[in-house]
């Protein structure tokens, strides 16, 4: 079947052109969209049998045209069907990994828990010395030291850096970091090209609140898909006749 894309030039008038079903085909691989519909077509089949109530389906659609006011994007029927299949898409995921996210979450904690630290870099490693010497002796506090000599983006801090999860920084970090009791300075320690005087502030332990429980359940969800996506054999061809 061919489908008329309409589309207006720079004047406002509307020009029609027929697309073939082969030239769709070329068009989605040529900007590879193709994996992006494979995508939408494994959520179609996964909340085929997702059941909503019209409540449900009412408030969803209710929120999304409020998200939406003001603007001419979708139509009210596309907007509706968005709706819902969002809707059905969040209840997938709910019945799929709700039940064990608690322990996801605890699994994933250790990547997930934040930290604030106090940091300098140099590439020298006779200044890092002396800089974790001065801090020691208390004969300059971190804060100064860091003005006046780290080379990171630090120094516009007073050495301070975050909160941040653990997951964002360089593994040989995160060990110190991980091991230290808030004010514990690490002696300096080569990281890549870079010499660093680490000092935790404090650790602020992952919870367990409303935004964190929808962030893990969209991990385990696109964990699955990526899965599906790679498990199966998808093949796109024209029919015949």
């Amino acid at each position: 079947m061919n489908q008329v894309l309409q589309f207006s030039d720079a004047s406002g008038e509307r020009s029609d052109r027929i697309l073939t079903a082969p030239e769709v085909l070329q068009l989605l691989a040529k900007y590879q969209l193709i994996p992006s519909l494979l995508r939408e077509v494994i959520i179609d089949q996964a909340i085929a049998q997702i059941e909503c109530t019209p409540q449900e389906e009412q408030l969803a659609c209710e929120q999304l045209a409020q998200q939406y006011q003001g603007r001419q994007e979708l139509s009210s029927e596309q907007l509706n069907s968005t709706a819902i299949r969002q809707l059905k898409l969040e209840k997938f995921k709910e019945a799929s990994w709700g039940q064990d996210l608690e322990s996801y979450f605890f699994q994933r904690k250790p990547q997930l828990d934040k930290v604030i630290y106090s940091l300098i870099t140099t590439a020298d490693i006779g200044i890092a010395q002396e800089i974790y010497f001065r801090i020691q002796e208390g004969e300059q506090s971190f804060a100064q030291l860091a003005r006046e000599y780290a080379q990171g983006p630090e120094a516009q801090t007073d050495g301070l850096v975050g909160p941040v999860e653990l997951q964002s920084l360089h593994q040989s970090l995160v060990k110190i970091l991980s091991t230290s009791q808030p004010r514990q300075i690490s002696p300096p320690t080569q990281i890549g090209e870079w010499i660093v005087i680490v000092r935790l502030e404090k650790l602020l332990p992952a919870q367990m609140d409303r935004p964190l429980r929808q962030r893990l359940l969209n991990e385990r969800f696109q964990g699955w898909l990526q899965t599906q996506l790679s498990a199966q054999n998808w093949q796109i061809k024209e029919l015949e006749g």
